[in-house]
């Protein structure tokens, strides 16, 4: 059963590193917890038909633990799973689609 790519890959991470890493070719995005790195190089190139990968890392994130000022609760900020896409051929504009 195959996955529709918009499930594996959920978003563009969007900061002051990844961005930096976009003029060379690398681009970071947060993926499904179950996906990997075979199927996230199919999904890149299916949701970006112009677009090689030449590999992926990918990396497990466990949440931080917060603490709420007023009420004295403990929380916990969800687990993520992100892919580092390296690109052989082809650019992504991840602000245009």
């Amino acid at each position: 059963m195959s996955r529709d790519p918009r499930d594996i890959i959920i978003k563009p991470v969007v900061s002051e590193k990844s961005y930096g890493a976009m003029e060379v070719g690398v681009f970071t995005f947060v993926v499904a917890p179950d996906a990997n790195k075979i199927q996230i190089r199919q999904a890149i190139e299916a949701i970006y038909p112009d677009v090689k990968v030449e590999k992926v890392n990918t990396l497990n994130r466990i949440g931080k633990k917060v603490r709420s000022r007023r009420v004295r609760t403990l929380a916990k900020r969800p687990d993520t799973k992100r892919a580092i896409v390296t690109l052989k051929a082809g650019t992504i504009d991840i602000f245009g689609s």
